[in-house]
């Protein structure tokens, strides 16, 4: 079992509406929590009990490198990081343009990569000191299946699962677990905000609530695996 009091986690995405309900819940289990949002129109989207509010552009290098320096050089304490930012695009493969294609894929996959690998070093100190970090990543079902209309989607996040497969034999010798969250379908709003395309007629999706609280336990128990069965409606 895995105790959060007093543990510092840098939610990815805090102002999101997946990301503010893990935010909430992990607070609600006694951690500290630092928060990142694209922008500082949704600043006030991440709950008020985290602190601080940092500014993070995935698709530009810049803002990661900033952000990553900055942390590292103020010593912050980082024992967990939850990625919970993401983008979807819908349409066949033949109907994206390169500039919706990059956008998708440095929000989705290499900006989180680069951010997660940026802060290791702080993680294995974290690890050194005698506390059990943790990275979370939500890649999602199409990581398990991918879907047409959504080749490009499927294909960020099933990168983002491959990353974790490995990343997780990769820092296992440090005591670092990495925890890969394949919900499905949840009624956040974000295929309502495709940066491409219309997203077809989807069944009700789960309650985001649920899927947070959901990841949240497994930070708790000990857990690295959730796939899709995992989750209830």
């Amino acid at each position: 079992m895995t105790d959060l009091r007093g543990k510092k986690i840098l939610v990815l995405g805090g102002s999101g509406a997946l990301g503010s309900l893990i935010t909430q819940a992990l607070i609600r289990n006694g951690a500290q929590v630092m928060a990142t949002t694209s922008s500082n129109d949704r600043a006030d989207r991440i709950p008020s009990a985290a602190s601080p509010r940092l500014l993070l552009d995935l698709t530009k290098p810049e803002s990661i490198s900033v952000l990553v320096q900055y942390l590292l050089q103020s010593d912050a304490q980082i024992d967990g990081i939850v990625n919970a930012t993401g983008l979807v695009a819908f349409g066949g493969a033949s109907e994206l343009d390169a500039e919706t294609l990059a956008k998708l894929t440095a929000v989705n996959l290499t900006g989180p990569i680069a951010i997660i690998s940026g802060l290791i070093p702080a993680l294995r100190k974290s690890a050194t000191e005698g506390r059990t970090p943790f990275i979370a990543n939500i890649s999602g079902v199409v990581a398990e299946s991918p879907m047409a209309g959504l080749a490009a989607y499927s294909a960020t996040k099933a990168g983002l699962y491959a990353f974790d497969q490995a990343l997780s034999r990769e820092l296992r010798k440090d005591g670092i677990r990495v925890i890969d969250a394949r919900p499905g379908h949840t009624e956040t709003g974000l295929a309502n905000r495709a940066i491409a395309g219309v997203a077809p007629a989807f069944p009700v999706g789960m309650a985001p609530e649920s899927v947070a609280n959901r990841i949240v336990t497994a930070i708790l128990t000990g857990e690295s695996d959730l796939p899709s069965t995992s989750f209830s409606a």
